[in-house]
């Protein structure tokens, strides 16, 4: 794979690492299938949201969506919307690799050159340098 591709190729590791990676995050924080888990801090945003909206978590609040999707998982409008983020990380990154790599490989190139006209310089010198003892 060319750097050319590692633009595209970000966008798509990003869309389905999202996709896949979503789920599992959800879990380490606390959104479970089986519920909210104790002392986790998806339990403290619980709790926090509850305290706040005078005992109980809203309908549509950003807990009980996490909860849901912690539940029952993703709707396929989510996915596709956390695919859609994931194609922008990626492809960000991508574009980030690929920008890194043509500046060390212009680096690389000035270096060959700059090694080039040494040895041309010191060839001439060497020459001259010949030259001038025959005399």
């Amino acid at each position: 794979m060319g750097l050319e591709n590692a633009v595209k190729t970000g966008g798509v590791v990003g869309a389905i690492g999202m996709v896949f990676m979503a789920p599992v995050a959800l879990g380490a924080i606390g959104f479970t299938s089986a519920g909210i888990a104790a002392g986790s801090y998806a339990a403290s945003m619980m709790s926090s949201a509850a305290i706040s909206n005078g005992g109980g978590v809203a309908a549509g609040s950003l807990v009980a969506i996490l909860q849901s999707a912690g539940t029952s998982g993703f709707t396929p409008f989510a996915n596709t919307v956390l695919a859609s983020i994931g194609v922008a990380l990626g492809t960000c990154v991508g574009a980030a690799v690929e920008w890194l790599s043509n500046i060390f490989q212009k680096r690389k190139e000035k270096k060959r050159t700059e090694k080039a006209m040494e040895a041309i310089l010191f060839g001439v010198t060497a020459g001259a340098l010949f030259l001038l003892s025959k005399r």
